[in-house]
């Protein structure tokens, strides 16, 4: 992206949560944590300085089936910000007294996160749907499992990931692939291959009803129903189909549950993506009074997409939402850097974006409405509600 002057860099792992065993759920993010802990040769706060002292960003994330390090700095920095990210990746140092203190960190991350109810319904969400499957824990694991660890089990966890074979890095804006190549191998050619990790289990989405009671004034709930895997070969008519159902301020749930009826201030529909799988989520805050009409709203929309036909209109629009959020996000470097990495490791090759768009742009009510008769005419929804409802209220409410 020669218009730019800095440089988006991502260390990308190809495992995440759902590559961890029952014994030791939560032990991904909590690696991720300890990368920025120290190293053999920075503490944590040489680290931090070291980043601010050439004037970058950095941070991290574990996802179900990645785990990302990234960082952003001038063009001219780009060598000093490669090599603390190197360091940080190859020589992490686990420390135990850093090790406790941080485990208190993820303790407290995790009590907030259920301060945070619309937050929260969304990681109970995958429970329900996802059942016993990996998919269906927290990324943030649990009390028991992080609380056993020590810095010796989490180091043979690091071993066992972070294999060469699975680390993809990607970079975009003011950087010559050739100078990136130069700069990152002698480093990264050091680490050694490991045994390979277990084939991923194909999971079997759940049907059925969760309640968490809490003392709130509005019942957060999402709905589970089926989705498409990452590389679905219906994938682009499945993101106009969100878009459609519930993805901005014109789609169907947000106009006939908030803007005709007035029944929740927010409502939205998701797209949860895997290797192998997916999910449709449905989001609304709503009363308690609200939930059989905001239920029973939801179910018309989807017979709807069953039953009739996408208008043309309607459809060109929400093509033109999709087109612009994707070209408007192209201008971001940290944007393209992630883009990268995903083609890389779903795909194992670029996609130019002329032809994401020619691809989206070819998609006809016809193929909408198949679609939607494939995923939506069958059962297997999965409700989940946290708020002031009870499991026998919303067992009688559905």
């Amino acid at each position: 992206m020669p218009y730019l002057r800095s440089v988006s860099l991502g260390i990308w792992v190809d495992a995440g949560a759902r590559d961890e065993l029952v014994d030791e759920a939560g032990f991904s993010h909590f690696i991720e944590h300890m990368m920025f802990k120290g190293t053999q040769t920075r503490s944590a706060f040489d680290i931090a300085k070291a980043f601010d002292a050439i004037g970058g960003a950095t941070n991290a994330f574990t996802a179900m089936e990645n785990t990302c390090y990234y960082a952003r700095a001038m063009d001219s920095n780009l060598p000093q910000m490669a090599e603390i990210l190197m360091d940080m990746l190859i020589n992490p140092r686990f420390d135990p007294t850093d090790l406790e203190r941080e485990r208190s960190v993820i303790y407290s991350e995790m009590d907030m996160l259920e301060d945070s109810p619309d937050e929260w319904v969304h990681h109970l969400s995958g429970k329900t749907y996802w059942g016993s499957h990996p998919l269906g824990r927290s990324i943030l694991g649990r009390p028991d499992t992080l609380g056993r660890v020590g810095a010796g089990g989490l180091r043979q966890f690091f071993r066992k990931l972070y294999q060469p074979e699975r680390m993809v890095i990607t970079a975009a804006g003011s950087v010559d692939h050739n100078d990136l190549v130069n700069l990152l191998e002698p480093a990264f050619s050091t680490i050694a291959p490991s045994a390979p990790l277990p084939e991923r289990m194909v999971p079997q989405p759940q049907s059925g009803a969760h309640a968490v009671e809490r003392d709130l004034e509005q019942v957060h709930l999402c709905l589970g129903l089926p989705g498409l895997p990452v590389a679905a070969k219906e994938r682009f008519a499945f993101s106009l189909l969100t878009t459609l159902l519930g993805g901005n301020m014109s789609s169907r749930l947000f106009q006939e549950i908030r803007e005709k009826r007035g029944l929740a201030y927010a409502v939205y529909a998701f797209a949860n993506a895997y290797e192998d799988c997916g999910m449709l989520g449905i989001y609304a805050a709503v009363t308690k009074a609200h939930i059989k009409a905001t239920l029973s709203e939801i179910q018309k929309q989807l017979r709807r997409l069953t039953t009739e036909k996408v208008p043309e209109v309607e459809l060109e629009s929400a093509k033109a939402y999709v087109e612009g959020n994707l070209l408007m996000a192209a201008e971001s470097n940290d944007h393209q850097m992630t883009r990268l990495a995903r083609n890389e490791i779903y795909f194992g090759r670029e996609t130019g974006l002329k032809k994401v768009l020619a691809r989206i742009h070819a998609v006809t009510p016809d193929e909408l409405l198949a679609l939607s008769q494939k995923l939506y005419s069958v059962d297997g929804r999965a409700l989940t509600t946290v708020g002031p409802v009870t499991q026998s209220d919303l067992d009688q409410m559905i």
